[in-house]
């Protein structure tokens, strides 16, 4: 069986102080110098060291901004540097004369151009510098970007509504001809 401890309150029970010496001792907050930060102002010299430690307490500092995306960059002097050993790894695949590279193997989003290509690289990235492309092209190679064949599908989208809407032009033109229009000199009628 478990033993019963007795609580210590029950023990103080018929002493006043319930073992705290003086009743003016456990008082509120006053005895402490009040709740919180209270007296940390000017004239606080007894608490200012341990306030200064801590910045947390003085103002607020800096904001979280909300939707906050990072994209992580990758030079292409890294495969050359590193070529073997991710080649060794499966990192780099060799296919048709070119070097297989997918940049979310290395949680990476953007090609950037430091570094000179010395093979021919087969690169699919989500971004990429235009140096790095050119980089890249000059050397035989080719980065694929997903996000350009997009952009490119919406640029026709916007032709077509071109086209549209000048047809709608002349449309409106022609109603307006046709439309009785007023004289000049004639005062309108209220």
């Amino acid at each position: 069986m478990p033993a019963r401890k007795q609580k210590k309150f029950k023990r103080y029970r018929g002493s006043k102080t319930h073992g705290c010496g003086s009743m003016k001792k456990r008082r509120g907050a006053g005895n402490k110098g009040g709740r919180g930060n209270a007296g940390s102002g000017k004239r606080g010299d007894s608490k200012k060291p341990t306030m200064l430690k801590n910045k947390r307490i003085f103002g607020k500092h800096g904001f979280i901004r909300p939707n906050k995306s990072t994209i992580n960059t990758i030079n292409i002097s890294y495969f050359e540097e590193k070529y073997l050993k991710l080649k060794n790894l499966g990192k780099i695949k060799e296919e048709n004369g070119f070097s297989v590279i997918d940049l979310k193997d290395f949680k990476c989003q953007k090609l950037l151009s430091a570094g000179k290509p010395t093979r021919k690289y087969h690169i699919t990235a989500l971004y990429a510098s235009e140096g790095a492309l050119t980089k890249i092209k000059e050397k035989g190679g080719e980065v694929i970007l997903p996000k350009a064949e997009k952009k490119e599908v919406k640029a026709k989208k916007t032709e077509k509504t071109d086209k549209v809407k000048k047809a709608e032009t002349k449309d409106a033109k022609e109603v307006k001809k046709e439309m009785p229009q007023k004289k000049k000199n004639e005062p309108s009628k209220k």
